[in-house]
């Protein structure tokens, strides 16, 4: 099963903090990498973070530096996406999804992945 499966999502207040899970086949390990982007109804699937599976280097986008870690665990094979300090602004449903090559550029485009996990919802709250 090439599906991803994430978890983890719930409604929370600004400030908080919530850690997804992505749950990934156990042929993504030797795939180069896994991201996490989100995306609002009507709205393209917007980049959060990336992180390879060898070397583990990660990659954010400016409005999630400082306040998200991506990290993975082999031995799970799952990549979370620990979040902090949520703002409203951070509501929207998130997704995972892994593919071979390097994070910069192709791993930023969420059109370079092919298979997707259903998703999973956070809210934030002023």
């Amino acid at each position: 099963q090439a599906q991803p499966m994430e978890n983890g999502g719930t409604s929370v207040r600004s400030g908080g903090s919530l850690t997804l899970s992505c749950a990934t086949s156990s042929r993504t390990f030797k795939n180069s990498m896994t991201g996490w982007f989100r995306e609002l109804p009507g709205k393209e699937r917007q980049f959060v973070a990336a992180i390879n599976w060898i070397g583990g280097n990660t990659h954010y986008a400016d409005f999630v530096k400082g306040r998200f870690i991506i990290s993975r665990d082999g031995s799970k094979n799952t990549v979370y996406l620990q979040m902090n300090n949520l703002e409203p602004e951070d509501t929207a449903k998130y997704y995972c999804a892994s593919r071979t090559g390097a994070i910069i550029p192709g791993g930023l485009n969420p059109r370079s992945y092919r298979d997707w996990g259903q998703g999973t919802q956070v809210t934030v709250s002023p």
